[in-house]
């Protein structure tokens, strides 16, 4: 049982660090749940639209998060690789 726990633990940790490392990926994931939940949800009132159509309206949507929330972490990246003031007691590093 603690071998399952240990196991969750690093994933959790593991997944901690690379959230801090590019916080735009899990911001993407949560936006496109989020898109998704909201396509399911007005799955109902989709009126006259074809199923098809509207899968297909959702995926774009949450498609265009991810890559829109990607590309925000491209440039934040370089951002702080490049442009940001680099501490002098860091250069040695």
């Amino acid at each position: 049982m603690s071998s399952n726990s240990n196991y969750e633990e690093e994933h959790t940790s593991k997944f901690m660090r690379k959230a801090k490392e590019s916080p735009f990926v899990p911001i993407g994931m949560a936006g496109c749940l989020a898109i998704v939940a909201y396509g399911l949800y007005k799955l109902k009132s989709r009126g006259d639209t074809k199923m098809s159509v509207h899968l297909i309206h959702m995926r774009v949507g949450a498609q265009g998060f991810v890559v829109g929330a990607m590309t925000l972490g491209v440039l934040y990246s370089m951002y702080k690789e490049y442009l940001a003031p680099k501490d002098p007691g860091n250069a040695s590093k």
